[in-house]
């Protein structure tokens, strides 16, 4: 049986010398799959005792932060996923309080510090605002994690300089780190912190490892023997064991369903009827079918038999459904219906009836600029979609775009596709090269990781081979493995003798297909605006000068600057 994550967990809170208690603390842990998908979550929040309401805002972003953090996408990032939690949480209540009697006194506001931790298979993930704390335990040394923000102005006087709810926007600490089995988290406010002893704190933890819920109120306890004057709360997390790096969800159904031989027309299983294969290799079986249920016709692909004992294979083929189900767009291939139990390991997408964009090229060799600006913009939104969900799709090509009847173009094909919240939950190697070398951007030769910008290049060489049918580096790229290498590419103009392509259009793909990807368009609709609109940079770098232009408003011009000079020495 595999190794799944498992943490202990203690947590205790306490008024203290306080009329009432404005801490709030929490956490989330979810079962399979979810847990490996999204992990699980920690959060503590301190409100201010100068705000009567403090105690509501502390509450609201515990529960908003562990409520709303695994309703976000699974193939978000963690730190995207809490960014945009905490941030909505943020503009709530700060609209809270604008909207209410202390607009003007935020100190009286909804306002409160917050600490939150996500632990997601072998990384910690911390987000931080305020002056709550984070510390890991680790070999018997205590380490802070979070900086407070607090500004002092003398050693008595002192306030938050930032907060949630304080502000309409909010800057969020973030860090991620490596875990090790017997890791030690604790969040605390400053009402234990700044009164428990290091020493004494570690030594209780130790002492009662196997009940953290007392070793949580024995800090506390100290920590008001002490002399706390404020709230008392602190979190206690252990890590007993770290998982297998598998993405559960996809692991699970590639070895609980059995493989399907070689399907025949007509053949029928699971409410799926085979018209006839379309397409086979030594990797998968692509078939028409029609679901019996719906009376449509769809794509099933189903994976080679020889490669069943390949567990990286398995998930990358399951990937595809995945991301399909996930993303909604035009442009982006979307997954059939999935109403009923499957009984065999298969895959199941929506017929595009049509052609890839690779067969419209041999049939439509020297597509015309407008219509390339076309298909480039459809795919841009493709893209865009993907992008959103932090997916990158690394294999964008002509086989992998399909033009249907309708003219609308859609991205296929997610086996190469890395998704920010998978390649968190698992460990296993990218491939050293996710797409087609001629596609490629640079970078992956480097071995570095792709990023948005990569699929921009896959698009800026998509854009040059089908204006030109050649390629911008040629098959260079793919021995370009230093920097100095790559510095060396030099870009071959698209412009042809007998196509009609302005030269600002040149430019624009240059950018795009740039070695360097921080020299490259940052954005796709950057890339495809100025695909439309001459960019002036472009146009002023590819205008002649004066001289070529209008030779004789060039002597005009020089000759009126002599005379000038000419009286100015006169009437020295």
């Amino acid at each position: 049986m595999s190794k799944r994550l498992k943490v202990s967990t203690g947590q205790y809170s306490d008024k203290g010398r306080k009329p009432s208690n404005q801490d709030f603390h929490g956490c989330a842990m979810p079962a399979e799959p979810r847990l490996s998908m999204k992990g699980m979550a920690f959060a503590m929040a301190d409100g201010i005792s100068s705000s009567n309401v403090s105690q509501i805002a502390s509450e609201t972003a515990v529960k908003s932060f562990l409520d709303d953090y695994f309703c976000t996408s699974e193939a978000w990032s963690v730190r995207k996923s809490a960014e945009r939690v905490l941030t909505a949480t943020n503009s709530w209540l700060h609209a809270q309080t604008r909207n209410g009697p202390y607009q003007y006194e935020k100190d009286k506001g909804y306002v409160c510090t917050l600490s939150a931790l996500v632990i997601k298979a072998s990384t910690a993930y911390l987000f931080h605002v305020g002056d709550t704390r984070i510390y890991r335990l680790r070999d018997n040394a205590l380490e802070q994690l979070t900086n407070d923000h607090r500004l002092w102005v003398s050693r008595e006087e002192n306030y938050l300089s930032r907060a949630l709810g304080v502000d309409s926007l909010l800057e969020i600490d973030h860090q991620s780190l490596p875990l090790q089995e017997g890791d030690i988290f604790i969040l605390a406010t400053d009402g234990v912190y700044e009164y428990a002893e290091t020493q004494q704190l570690i030594s209780t933890i130790n002492q009662y490892s196997s009940n953290l819920d007392e070793a949580a109120q024995t800090v506390v306890e100290a920590a008001y023997k002490n002399g706390s004057d404020d709230n008392l709360s602190v979190q206690i997390v252990r890590v007993d064991q770290l998982p297998e790096h598998k993405p559960a969800e996809l692991h699970r159904q590639a070895e609980a369903l059995p493989f399907l031989p070689i399907l025949e027309a007509r053949q029928a299983f699971d409410g799926y009827t085979i018209l006839r294969e379309i397409h086979a290799t030594s990797r998968s079986h692509v078939y028409l079918a029609v679901d019996m249920e719906t009376n449509t016709q769809v794509i099933l692909k189903t994976p080679s038999i020889d490669l069943r004992g390949d567990p990286g294979y398995l998930e990358r083929f399951l990937m595809e459904e995945w991301i399909a189900r996930r993303v909604n767009s035009a442009h982006v291939l979307k997954a059939g219906l999935q109403k009923r139990q499957r009984n065999y390991l298969y895959t199941v997408t929506e017929y595009i009836e049509g052609q890839t964009l690779k067969q419209w090229l041999i049939d439509n060799p020297k597509p015309d600029l407008e219509t390339v600006r076309g298909v480039v913009a459809q795919v841009a939104r493709g893209l865009y979609a993907l992008h959103r969900m932090e997916i990158l799709h690394q294999d964008i090509r002509p086989d992998n775009i399909m033009i249907d009847t309708n003219g609308t173009v859609k991205i296929i094909d997610f086996g190469s596709a890395r998704v920010a919240g998978i390649a968190e939950a698992t460990m296993l190697e990218p491939n050293e090269i996710p797409g087609t070398a001629l596609y490629m951007a640079p970078e992956y030769f480097m071995g570095e990781t792709g990023t948005t910008c990569s699929d921009l290049y896959s698009l800026g060489v998509l854009t040059y081979h089908m204006l030109s049918g050649r390629f911008p580096y040629g098959t260079q790229v793919a021995k370009a493995r230093t920097a100095s290498a790559m510095r060396r590419l030099n870009y071959a103009s698209v412009l042809d003798d007998d196509r009609e392509i302005p030269a600002w259009i040149d430019e624009t793909i240059r950018k795009a297909v740039h070695p360097n990807p921080d020299k490259r368009y940052q954005e796709l609709s950057e890339f495809t605006f100025d695909l439309r609109h001459p960019n002036q940079n472009y146009l002023n770098k590819t205008r002649p000068p004066l001289l070529e232009r209008n030779p004789v408003a060039f002597w005009q011009g020089v000759s009126v600057l002599l005379a000038g000079v000419v009286l100015y020495l006169l009437g020295q």
